[in-house]
């Protein structure tokens, strides 16, 4: 509520008996101190030697109060609500607006703490964030029940803000950055699980074709050993097997020597070599694979 006294203008207004309300204002007039009636804007007589005085202007603009509450939710965590109140005078009931009210923002302000306080430590913090609507609802109906018969509308009630403690701020921020480090850890080692199963799976394939490979390449040795040694028993009449098998061991020791010597990156090899030692090593490697064959 805005009262105004006279200035200047309405002090030389009322020599000649004029008075001027602006707009959005309207006043109040009495007679000897008794309210008489509300004056609409314009311009109008005023027989002030007749008694007749302005006693006030009041605002019919819409205006807004911004209420800090400090309280407390049901978990024991201190907050600040922010109420903004946006009200306005009802031109119809100035009058009341006007006299019964000596403080109007101290008397709305009185209300929101009211309602604030008797709400929020009912709820808990989350609760309470989440609720923001209602408590606003809550401090509207109020203040609109008690503020109308005082001539006053209340337009909008808006919670603006709920501040908790910086430490409790800060604590769950800390709670909600551990929650999303958990499930990036999970994520990762998912990833890492399936990284692994798919490097094994490969591997076993890797070892399985490898082994086929192995399979195969044994296969194709074993069976040009026996063409040759067939071969070679039908061209050349009185050869043993033994003698055909004696003379390709042979045949692949030397040209095992001779891939080792071709090779420039290769270790020193000693072995014993000559016609004896070959003979030696034809006889164990044959010795080998017919104990291989018999297991």
């Amino acid at each position: 509520m805005f009262r105004e006294g006279t200035n200047s203008e309405e002090n030389m207004g009322n020599l000649f008996c004029c008075v001027q309300v602006d707009q959005s204002k309207v006043a109040v007039k009495e007679k000897f101190g008794r309210f008489v009636e509300v004056l609409e804007p314009g311009c109008h007589c005023l027989p002030w030697f007749l008694g007749h005085q302005i006693a006030g202007h009041l605002s019919l603009r819409l205006q807004q109060l911004d209420v800090r509450c400090e309280t407390k939710t049901k978990d024991n965590v201190f907050v600040n609500v922010v109420a903004s109140i946006q009200y306005r005078a009802l031109a119809d009931k100035a009058d009341d607006a006007f006299y019964k009210l000596s403080n109007t923002r101290s008397q709305i302000q009185a209300y929101v703490f009211d309602v604030i306080r008797a709400s929020v430590p009912k709820l808990n913090l989350d609760a309470a964030f989440e609720q923001k609507n209602e408590i606003a609802k809550a401090v509207e109906d109020e203040l609109e029940k008690a503020m109308s018969a005082y001539g006053y509308e209340i337009v909008q009630t808006l919670i603006v803000d709920i501040e908790p403690d910086e430490h409790v701020k800060r604590a769950m921020n800390e709670i909600n950055a551990a929650a999303r480090m958990r499930v990036a850890a999970n994520e990762k080692a998912e990833a890492e699980k399936i990284l692994q199963i798919k490097r094994a799976e490969g591997e076993a394939e890797s070892k399985y074709l490898s082994g086929l490979g192995i399979a195969r390449q044994r296969q194709a040795i074993v069976d040009g050993l026996r063409d040759s040694v067939l071969g070679f028993s039908v061209n050349v009449p009185g050869t043993t097997a033994k003698d055909v098998m004696d003379m390709v061991l042979v045949t692949q020791y030397f040209d095992t020597m001779k891939e080792i010597g071709a090779s420039s990156k290769s270790s020193a090899v000693f072995i014993p070599h000559g016609p004896g030692s070959v003979r030696d090593v034809a006889s164990q490697i044959r010795d080998g694979l017919l104990q291989g064959s018999h297991q």
